[in-house]
């Protein structure tokens, strides 16, 4: 199930090897979403159902804190064994598979201990409302217990998909989401467990695809002939894997932290507005992570094809994925203006304060626009990724970021919410003109690694 992205047609090897991508974030989306959609509408009341909303979705930038640091891990794993897949240095792969696995459990154990003892402290530091705070206390404490399935799936499946497989973490992510959302709706409609049930079901799928796609990739390590003993941890691997997954893991949680900042500036405008907000977020994150899905698989094709030195298919490879990423933006954009009530209601329960859906849909007409402008970064920022270099691709966030952090600062207090909202699109304009001044540039290009 490993494909070459050095060989072929770039343009149909870097589609067919991205749909299922697509598919995969669709889905994580969706079950993500299903979480929201089920604890918002199964609640006693309207009143409650939007608090238990809320509760989850004043949790959600501390989660995506570390998430950033597994994605950060996963992204720095997939470069490094991209380009040693795609140089064909089978034997020197395993040990960075195996060294990157071994490091990976070490992180997730310390974050899972640091997590539990400082749930409450990091939930007051965002100012979280009183009437929501117990229960987004609870779910984040469950979802801290579950980091180490977090951690494994995602270095696997990055693993995976280094190795042009993007089918088996299509596979996984099928079978934990099923799983996820049939678990919702037993603790949650069922049960009656609010929010405790949708963390316990994050927490029983999440462990249950760690698990698995462990198992998978053991198995597919060993398919590889190799004339001899790999090591099982490498120094020289860590300090490789260290250089590419410390400024990965860097920018996810300045990403995060920035996200943080933003949520403290939300939960000051009340509960319905962080209800709102939270279902936005939902819908919008959808559209992105689906636009970033062909990016993704820019990514491991220029890794592959930086492996191989076979530097004249990234500028082909560039042009489809933004073609592609631009293309599903346009789609998405054609959806959302028309329906963006209808879309945030999908999470708010029958009878609740219409003022809910009035955020959610206030924030995505003044995001939503903008898509194209973001889907640009997205494969500049893949192609640099893909080579390696690590310090452009984190100007180029940290910028995007610095930005969206400091208009929310400014525009706070004389527009509250509409202020926060514009200013994505603000950071978005200034993070992708300088993705396209380094890959212009040529910047990607400069100290290829010796593999």
């Amino acid at each position: 199930m490993t494909t070459d992205l050095t060989e072929g047609k770039p343009s149909r090897k870097l589609f067919w090897f991205s749909l299922p991508l697509l598919l995969s974030v669709a889905f994580q989306q969706l079950y993500q979403m299903a979480d929201s959609m089920i604890v918002g509408r199964f609640a006693a009341t309207p009143e409650a159902g939007e608090l238990a909303l809320a509760a989850v979705g004043a949790s959600y930038p501390i989660t995506q804190l570390f998430v950033a640091v597994a994605t950060g891990v996963n992204i720095g794993t997939s470069v490094l064994v991209s380009q040693l897949f795609g140089a064909k240095r089978f034997l020197r792969m395993k040990t960075a598979i195996s060294t990157a696995l071994l490091t990976t459990t070490v992180i997730a154990l310390v974050l899972t201990l640091t997590g539990a003892l400082g749930t409450d402290a990091m939930m007051a530091a965002l100012q979280t409302p009183d009437n929501i705070f117990a229960d987004g206390s609870l779910y984040l404490r469950v979802y801290v217990f579950g980091l180490l399935f977090l951690f494994l799936y995602n270095v696997c499946t990055g693993i995976f998909n280094a190795m042009g497989d993007s089918r088996t973490p299509l596979f996984l992510l099928i079978l934990s989401s099923v799983a996820n959302v049939a678990l919702d709706l037993l603790f949650v409609a069922r049960f009656r467990w609010g929010v405790a049930g949708v963390a316990w079901a994050t927490f029983i799928a999440q462990g249950g695809a760690g698990v698995l796609a462990l198992i998978l990739l053991l198995r597919r390590t060993r398919s590889f002939d190799t004339n001899g003993h790999f090591l099982l941890f490498s120094p020289d691997m860590l300090r490789r894997l260290t250089n590419y997954a410390v400024p990965s893991i860097a920018q996810q949680s300045f990403v995060s932290v920035g996200n943080v900042v933003i949520q403290f500036y939300v939960n000051m405008c009340g509960a319905t507005v962080i209800a709102g907000f939270s279902a936005a977020t939902k819908v919008n994150m959808f559209a992105l992570t689906c636009c970033m899905s062909f990016a993704s698989g820019l990514s491991s094709y220029v890794a592959q094809n930086i492996g191989a030195r076979k530097l004249d298919r990234i500028g082909p490879g560039l042009k489809a994925g933004a073609a592609f990423s631009i293309g599903l933006a346009l789609v998405f954009t054609a959806v959302y203006l028309p329906f963006a009530e209808q879309l945030v209601g999908l999470f708010i329960p029958a009878g609740s304060a219409s003022g809910v859906t009035a955020v959610g849909r206030q924030f995505l007409f003044i995001v939503v626009p903008f898509y194209i402008i973001v889907c640009i970064k997205f494969v500049c920022d893949s192609v640099l990724r893909g080579a390696g270099a690590m310090r452009p691709f984190m100007v180029t966030t940290f910028s995007d970021l610095i930005l969206r952090v400091g208009f929310t600062i400014v525009l706070f207090a004389p527009f509250r919410e509409a202020g926060i909202w514009a200013s994505w699109p603000l950071g978005w304009f200034l993070g992708s003109g300088l993705s396209v001044l380094f890959y212009k540039k040529g910047t990607w290009k400069k100290n290829l690694p010796a593999l």
